[in-house]
């Protein structure tokens, strides 16, 4: 008697776990974290981060290291020498991306992060500064790298840290008279209805004042 055949199981489909490598702060400090996949030579910089500790002393707050990649916390008033120092007396004269995330904390509610690479050695190293939503301002270091122009100009569209001595901190996207920084946590996904007239659905039409009017419950006027 011969047994039914069974269904071929496509492994697709089939229930997996996602890995996440996990590597304690003191199980490795100061050592490259081989065990872990994610870790690369490229981001573990010791050296640079003591080095960093014994040039700015107490304007270092903090450091950070999963997967072998470093992240140095500074005081934002020192933001400026610090970028200074580690493109002209320690090689990292490109930076290659900066940014800012919304932690949505009661303090230090903004972080600018700078990322630097040596082009010489191939390393790389993460900086952040945090800012309080009371006092969104941080120095500009287009002074120290050009190319921190439109990303201080992006910041300042979108999340609305000021950026004290930049040459020409305006909006990127939205209008200089918008009231609100989009990639706040607190702005609508669906955006803020009237705050930006756009365009008019038909070529003779009015311009529209709620972006997402059929998500509002009402019907876009012809």
């Amino acid at each position: 008697m011969s047994q039914e055949a069974q269904p071929m199981t496509d492994p697709g489909q089939e229930k997996q776990t996602l890995k996440f490598y996990f590597t304690p702060r003191q199980a490795l400090a100061g050592e490259l974290d081989q065990k872990n996949p994610h870790a690369k030579d490229s981001t573990f910089q010791p050296e640079v981060v003591e080095a960093l500790g014994e040039r700015f002393g107490d304007t270092i707050t903090g450091v950070t290291e999963y997967a072998s990649e470093h992240t140095v916390f500074v005081e934002k008033s020192a933001i400026v020498d610090v970028c200074r120092h580690l493109k002209e007396e320690m090689g990292y004269t490109y930076l290659s991306e900066m940014g800012t995330i919304d932690r949505f904390t009661e303090e230090d509610r903004f972080e600018v992060y700078y990322s630097l690479v040596n082009m010489q050695t191939q390393k790389r190293l993460r900086i952040k500064v945090r800012v309080d939503e009371e006092d969104p301002v941080v120095p500009s270091v287009v002074g120290v790298f050009r190319s921190a122009n439109w990303h201080e100009r992006e910041a300042w569209d979108m999340m609305g840290i000021r950026f004290e001595g930049h040459p020409d901190l305006r909006r990127m996207f939205m209008p200089e008279d918008f009231e609100y920084h989009p990639a706040r946590k607190e702005f609508p996904t669906l955006g803020i209805p009237g705050s930006l007239p756009l365009p008019p659905l038909v070529s003779d039409g009015k311009l529209t004042l709620d972006p997402f009017p059929r998500a509002h419950g009402e019907l876009p006027e012809d």
